[in-house]
């Protein structure tokens, strides 16, 4: 799985390793993301890429073998959008941490 984001400062798309890559800042302006807390951040973002790649490949092999039956969608994705939609939040909120 290929995550992406979107820096709140310049505006621009980077993918999750980039940020992975350069020790947790924007790939783009070099400002880290959180400053205070960057090995948290970079170790958070490459587990969820790696879980992300793992659930992936599980569905996928489920899938594979046609079982005779369904998987509810919000069960898998309920948590995740709560989480990805809190992250929105507080970037439409222009929520300021200090």
């Amino acid at each position: 799985m290929k995550i992406k984001g979107t820096c709140r400062r310049c505006g621009r798309e980077f993918l999750v390793d980039q940020v992975i890559q350069s020790g947790g800042g924007c790939p783009w302006d070099g400002k880290p993301f959180e400053p205070d807390y960057a090995v948290v951040l970079v170790n958070a973002l490459r587990d969820a890429q790696a879980a992300g790649t793992a659930l992936e490949d599980a569905l996928g092999k489920v899938a594979d073998l046609e079982p005779d039956f369904v998987l509810d969608a919000d069960s898998v994705l309920e948590e995740l959008r709560s989480h990805l939609e809190r992250l929105e939040r507080l970037h439409a909120h222009g929520v300021a941490r200090g």
